[in-house]
């Protein structure tokens, strides 16, 4: 059962200097974990030594048969991250009362909630209420991802990922459908409004440009992008910054009313790489989203930068940036809970 409001700190009684502190001490803890102060690595190296190899196990065994998979575990994380913070809420299910975050209209597409169920229930056999659920949301994304690069299949090993995830998150008790919708950048985003969304996660231009690298795997349907190709702000016609060639393409695959979806990047979808930047610099990136890349100098830089550069570089950005993102809103030290069922509270 989703809670929507959390307990309230207890009173301090006869003692208003006491009460002062504790407020005090509060307020630093939630500052810090804010912050993503009380992360660290290898949070689980006493409590739960397999805990990242149990996590990389379980996504190589789904990668092995469907290496798309990666895109929608990626996602999960993202919009985990974009709303409440990074605190697993977007697990959690609806109730009678409350309509969660994964039942608002921007993530009814979401997948790969299979994939972090299979991750917990090894790790509750394993380690019980020990390992939370928003810590295998960043876990299964960076392998996820990992194995989209082509990096160490089968091994989790610090050499074999793109990158290192700071653990220690715990997970909260709130999921509303509203925060999603108000929080979440829209793919029809200009540069101005996508500027401002990741300012308000602490995120800088450079980070949009950097974690828009993305989507380079996976699929989108039509609905996110169809109106690039039809009725460009209402008045009819192709959106200026496509390319009128793609959109022609574009067009011919998304027939009205049937739920088409189409790469990110043609033929490359699976595979994480830098060609989404190559696209985007065609105007051909799916998303107006991407194209707004284009409208400001620090992001459309960072795209004709790639362009040539080694993808390592790309690799080691993207990295940095994860981690970066990773650190937004968490819940650490007494904070929040450890799920024992990631689509629902302990209590």
């Amino acid at each position: 059962m989703t809670v929507d409001t959390a307990s309230a700190p207890p009173k301090m009684a006869g003692n208003p200097i006491a009460g002062f502190l504790f407020q005090v001490a509060m307020l630093s803890s939630l500052l810090c974990s804010s912050n993503g102060h009380g992360l660290k690595m290898g949070f689980y190296k006493q409590s739960c030594p397999q805990a990242e190899t149990i996590v990389r196990t379980t996504v190589d065994s789904f990668f092995s048969h469907d290496p798309t998979v990666s895109a929608p575990l990626l996602r999960l994380h993202f919009h985990d991250c974009f709303v409440r913070g990074c605190d697993g809420s977007v697990l959690l299910n609806s109730t009678r009362k409350n309509l969660a975050e994964k039942d608002a209209k921007p993530n009814l597409t979401l997948d790969g909630f299979y994939v972090i169920d299979a991750a917990k229930a090894a790790l509750e056999e394993s380690c019980p209420a020990t390992v939370s659920c928003a810590d295998i949301l960043a876990l299964a994304a960076r392998d996820a991802v990992s194995l989209a690069a082509g990096l160490g299949k089968g091994i989790a090993m610090t050499n074999q990922s793109l990158y290192q995830v700071e653990t220690g998150r715990r997970d909260g008790f709130v999921s509303r459908a509203s925060e999603a919708e108000a929080h979440l950048p829209s793919s029809y985003a200009n540069i101005s409004a996508l500027k401002a969304n990741f300012g308000s996660k602490r995120l800088t231009a450079r980070d949009l440009a950097v974690l828009s690298g993305a989507h380079a795997i996976g699929n989108s349907h039509c609905f996110s992008f169809d109106k690039r190709l039809k009725r460009y702000h209402g008045k009819g016609g192709i959106d200026p910054t496509l390319d009128p060639h793609y959109a022609i393409k574009l067009i011919s695959k998304c027939r009205p009313g049937n739920g088409t979806t189409t790469e990110m990047v043609p033929g490359s979808s699976t595979t994480f790489d830098t060609k989404y930047y190559e696209l985007v610099a065609k105007r051909r990136g799916l998303f107006h989203s991407d194209a707004a890349l284009l409208h400001d100098k620090v992001t459309r830089d960072y795209v004709f930068s790639r362009l040539k550069s080694p993808e390592s570089s790309f690799f080691a950005d993207f990295g940095s940036a994860m981690v970066k993102m990773g650190k937004v809103g968490v819940l650490t030290g007494k904070a929040g809970e450890i799920r024992k069922n990631c689509a629902l509270v302990n209590r």
